[in-house]
């Protein structure tokens, strides 16, 4: 059976006052192994992640607070009344 091959996706939000960001998703088991994003000089914080193909649902947590990836388009509900943003990774 072929291996399926990791692609870099970088994740990015515009956060400028924020002191923290993480990336939260079904790839990290959401907050147990958050990313943590690097923040730069222009108030975006970035950060890259290998990821399987397929679609990853993720979130990013500012400051404590949840917030989507509005440069995202496509979401799907979450089990908290919210949405989770949607990443499809080609294979």
């Amino acid at each position: 059976m072929a291996k399926s091959i990791k692609k870099t996706e970088t994740f990015q939000i515009e956060a400028p006052d924020a002191a923290d960001v993480a990336l939260v998703g079904d790839f990290t088991d959401w907050q147990k192994n958050p990313v943590l994003m690097s923040r730069q000089k222009n108030g975006v914080w970035k950060a890259s992640v290998r990821l399987d193909p397929g679609e990853h649902e993720y979130r990013f947590l500012v400051d404590g607070q949840w917030r989507n990836d509005n440069s995202c388009p496509l979401t799907r509900p979450n089990p908290y009344g919210e949405t989770n943003s949607v990443r499809h990774v080609a294979p």
